[in-house]
């Protein structure tokens, strides 16, 4: 089929429901099909005719099929006709949560000629700024139909506009991601000769591996930015044939990279002025430099088509990679001003240790598996898809999967129903559940399957990886040791016994590149450079001029105390300029709440200086230069306190990491979650259900049967983690907090923090993440945060309704708490085990937090998440000017002595309160009995043993310490945040 005709196909879907839908149905004369519908297919199809028949049957055919599949059917019997603006209701699509929005004003006042109004105003302004083009039209009904404008909306319907339910008898998904899926299906079938479609899934990798081979933060956020970045390489194909809807897992709306390719393909530039990633003109706050996406996807695709787009998506990604990898090749040889030839071994190098690379596995399943009638398409027969399904379950089962479900028993009408109870026959949709599971397994199959070239590598190998050899210009360099590897600039250097290499000139000209000695093959190359290309690549899309993106593990220790620095007008130490002058480093990235609250200070760029400095002054081999730098960062920071205070102030040294990760995700995309078809139902639908499943077991059973995937049940998940990963985390971590985010993207968080915000962030998160406050009950007067409303599953922040994950999702974190010093690798290896326990020894739900001490060793705290608010309020006892640093390490010294606190939970609790008030006064003393209490009986919940309660004191002593306070006891508090 042509493009034409596949776009026609696509946009006749998109428009054949009115936005407006449960607004309007059943108040108006002409239905939800005349208004805003019929005048966009009389704009679109202009002429008597009207739509194609060909187009209008493919359509209905892709209607039906998305109905099925999204939507739990009930039997014909029940009157079903829902008056929704008299009955609001919206059902949370992942924990069943019914919100009944007549709480929030009456919906019945609008006019329904009044809002299809306005929608027509909207759709008609997009279609008008594209000059009617299909395809653009396609692509701007996609992107900004659900982002109604102020100006047409007059009632303020923006925050519900973009959660109208699709079905107001099954409220649980919107009106997008019905259309979404419409135009899905409409694409598939009009791209295949014979209107057949195939669910493909994709993954590239490998991810963990990449990612973790990193000796320094920006190493961390280079792998997780580049993946995310390939992982849209993979994509483009597939979406510029089918369009961005034909993928149903990760949703592509309003991720930065996506918009910029809208704007590639004609969409007016202005229309993306609001976006925070064009607003944005500073590497530090831009949301393009923040890894958004998965490493795979599931869409919708012409089953004759499946191989070669899924073969195209593979010659992408791979292909861009060889790009970059030529890319970074030509730079390192232009910074060590050696003459660029094709012929020099490093391209070869390159090219070779690229192949391959990133790993590809895809997986399509057909719907043609599925038998249907010749004349309505009704499923008539599931026997090859049963014979496909076999191998992956046990023999023992006589349908496997779905098929084997109490739903579809119900739904493919093989019970006879002795009340006279019926189903509308299914069609294909219906049997998404059984399609999607098959295609899980054989992309799951494929991995396990997949095959290893060999790569010989014979000279001296990667610093990083120790894989690969090392890019050289010469390979007679791979046979030299070491030793021999010098730069001509250092004192030591003697002709013709020792030699300059590519690498050594890279660390005298980028120390960001390289630092001295090491020696990295083109995978590693590409990390350390892709600060630097991806900020000119940005700066060039935008127009504008983006400094190298760099991540400090100093920033973050040092952020509070630079907060207080500028707060107390930002002045510097004597022989800060000179020092300045003659700074090697690049300066890095600050912050956002940092760059948000003193935007306007003059002393900004003296901050970023400062952090740099003390990059320098680790990075330096000059020990006199070091202290020299280090000195004067200690001299300018100490400037808050008074001169008699100077002398004992300590530069912050410990910085915070988290990873946090939901908890069964697979199982939810895989099994559906724990809603029931029952609870899916709007309650006076649901009640009617429950009258006729009295006399009927059955159906009763059917009713309380878990309800399987969906597209639109993974559509709304899809919603749910790009709305948290795209808008609450950023602002949680950068607005609220001083924290840096260094990958938000699905249910994966990765962040950067003080010592100071890591567990009020931790927290925060965690209530985001289910979209409920529970866990963060420390009140802060802050106008960044109260931006953020949670509630019912949901987020309100700046005006949108954002859907959160619902209270039956959970998620578990790890934290780490290091020294800036400590090797980044061991670092990154405590924090993955930390997550780990948290799921595993915590019982999922939970956090694992590890404090590596500079001094050595290391405390390790596991606990459930409600358990954080008490850690808090041991910090803050510890933390009390009237409590002496003594009462942690006394009360620890009696813990050896005492009984287990399982075994005598009142003698272990008066004995700790009596220590805790001995080292403490005032009103500080008094709360000793009532901590003291909550610790003993967490220790008897938590584990049962002293060595927990032991560990949770120490932690609390640890980071109560003064220097990791967000405010030192008695110092002023910060004035409001600018909004």
């Amino acid at each position: 089929m042509n493009d034409e005709f596949i776009w026609q196909a696509k946009l006749a879907a998109r428009i054949h429901d009115p936005g407006e839908k449960p607004l309007i149905l059943m108040r108006t004369r002409e239905g939800h099909e005349g208004g805003t519908v019929r005048a966009l297919r009389e704009a679109f199809f202009p002429g008597p005719n009207g739509i194609p028949k060909s187009i209008e049957q493919i359509v209905k055919r892709a209607d039906w099929w998305s109905a099925a599949a999204d939507r739990p059917q009930w039997p014909r019997t029940l009157n079903d006709q829902i008056f929704w603006t008299k009955e609001p209701v919206l059902i949370h699509p992942i924990s069943g949560n019914a919100i009944d929005l007549r709480q929030f004003g009456g919906l019945d006042t609008i006019e329904p000629a009044e809002i299809a109004a306005k929608s027509l105003a909207h759709f008609e302004s997009l279609r008008e700024a594209v000059g009617g083009d299909l395809k653009k039209s396609l692509l701007a009904f996609w992107r900004f139909g659900p982002e109604i404008t102020e100006e047409n909306d007059s009632s303020k319907l923006g925050a519900l506009w973009q959660q109208l339910p699709a079905d107001t008898r099954v409220p649980d998904h919107s009106i997008w991601e019905h259309l979404d899926l419409a135009s899905a299906f409409a694409g598939a079938f009009a791209a295949d000769d014979r209107q057949e479609v195939a669910l493909l899934a994709f993954a590239i990798g490998p991810v963990q591996p990449f990612i973790a081979a990193a000796r320094k933060m920006d190493d961390l956020w280079a792998g997780s930015h580049l993946l995310a970045h390939l992982a849209w390489e993979a994509m483009k194909p597939l979406v510029e044939r089918l369009g961005p809807d034909a993928v149903l897992f990760p949703r592509l709306r309003a991720i930065p990279q996506v918009d910029l390719w809208l704007i590639e393909q004609g969409l007016p530039e202005q229309w993306f002025e609001n976006t925070p990633w064009h607003q944005s003109a500073n590497a530090d706050t831009n949301p393009l430099f923040v890894a958004s996406l998965p490493n795979r996807f599931v869409a919708l695709v012409p089953a004759s088509q499946a191989r070669a787009l899924a073969e195209r998506c593979c010659d992408a990604v791979r292909n861009r990679m060889q790009k970059i990898g030529e890319q970074v090749v030509t730079r390192l040889l232009e910074v060590a001003n050696i003459p660029i030839d094709p012929q020099y071994y490093c391209f070869e190098q390159a090219r070779s240790q690229l192949a391959g690379f990133p790993e590809v596995y895809w997986a399509a399943v057909p719907f043609s598996l599925i038998g249907t009638s010749a004349d309505d398409g009704k499923v008539t027969d599931t026997v090859q898809l049963s014979a496909a399904m076999a191998p992956f379950f046990e023999p023992t089962e006589v349908k496997p999967g779905f098929l084997g479900s109490p739903a579809w028993e119900v739904l493919s009408g093989e019970i006879k129903w002795q009340d006279q109870t019926r189903f509308y026959v299914p069609n294909p949709g219906v049997l998404y559940p059984a399609v999607y599971d098959l295609a899980e397994r054989v992309l799951a199959a494929t991995k396990a399957a997949r095959t290893f070239g060999q790569l010989e590598q014979s000279g001296w190998r990667d610093s990083l990886t120790g894989e690969a050899e090392w890019l050289t210009d010469n390979p007679d360099h791979l046979t030299l040791p070491a030793g021999k590897r010098k730069s001509r600039k250092d004192k030591h250097f003697q002709e013709g016994e020792h030699f300059e290499t590519l690498w050594t000139k890279i660390a005298d000209e980028k120390p960001a590149w390289a630092k001295k000695g090491e020696h990295l093959s083109v995978l590693s190359a590409i990390k350390r450079l892709w600060p630097t290309l991806f900020a000119e690549e940005a700066g060039k899309a935008l127009k504008k001029q983006f400094g190298r993106f760099v991540v400090s593990t100093h920033t973050m220790a040092l952020a509070h105390q630079v907060d207080r620095w500028l707060e107390h007008g930002g002045l510097t130490a004597t022989g800060f300029a000179e020092a300045a002058q003659e700074l090697k480093r690049e300066r890095v990235a600050l912050p956002t709440r940092l760059m948000l609250r003193h935007r306007e200070h003059p002393a900004l760029p003296d901050a970023r200086t400062l952090l740099a400095m003390m990059e320098e002054a680790q990075d330096t081999d000059d020990a006199f230069r070091a202290e020299h730098l280090q000195r004067l960062v200690r001299n300018t920071l100490a400037q808050t306190h008074s001169p008699e205070q100077q002398s004992n102030f300590r530069l912050e040294t410990y910085y915070g990491l988290l990873l946090m990760d939901g908890d069964r995700m697979g199982a939810l995309l895989s099994e559906g979650g724990r809603v029931t078809f029952r609870e899916s139902f709007h309650p006076t639908i649901r009640k009617q259900f429950d009258e006729l499943a009295k006399s009927n077991e059955m159906l009763k059973r059917y009713g309380d049967t878990v309800r399987p995937p969906s597209p639109g049940r993974h559509m709304a998940i899809s919603s749910a983690l790009n709305d948290f990963a795209l808008h609450v985390v950023p602002h949680i971590v950068q607005r609220e907090y001083l924290g840096r985010l260094i990958y938000g993207g699905g249910d994966d968080v990765f962040a950067i923090l003080p010592v100071a915000d890591l567990l009020f962030a931790a927290a925060r998160l965690r209530d985001a993440w289910s979209g409920e406050n529970r866990f963060h009950k420390r009140k802060m007067q802050d106008t960044q945060r109260n931006r953020l409303q949670l509630g019912n599953g949901y987020a309100l922040l700046d005006g949108k309704l954002l859907r959160m994950m619902g209270k039956c999702a959970t998620a578990s974190a790890g934290l780490v708490v290091a020294h800036h010093q400590a090797p980044f690798g061991a670092v990154l290896r405590e924090l993955h085990a930390a997550e780990q326990r948290a799921k595993h020894e915590g019982g999922r739900n939970a956090f694992s937090l590890t404090l590596i001490k500079r001094s050595g060793g290391a405390l390790y705290l596991t606990a459930q998440w409600h358990r954080i608010d008490l850690l808090l309020e041991a910090i803050e006892y510890f933390a009390a000017p009237e409590t002496s640093r003594r009462a942690a390490y006394h009360s620890l010294h009696w813990l050896t002595d005492l009984p287990e606190p399982s075994n005598a939970p009142e003698m272990v609790a008066s004995l700790l309160a009596y220590q805790l008030a001995r080292q403490s006064g005032g009103d500080t003393a008094k709360r000793a009995p009532d901590l003291a209490r909550k610790l003993t009986e967490a220790a008897r919940e938590e584990n049962p043993s002293k060595a927990w309660l032991s560990n949770f004191l120490s932690v609390a002593e640890f980071l109560a310490r003064e220097v990791r306070m967000p405010i030192a006891p008695g110092a002023p508090v910060p004035k409001e945040d600018a909004a």
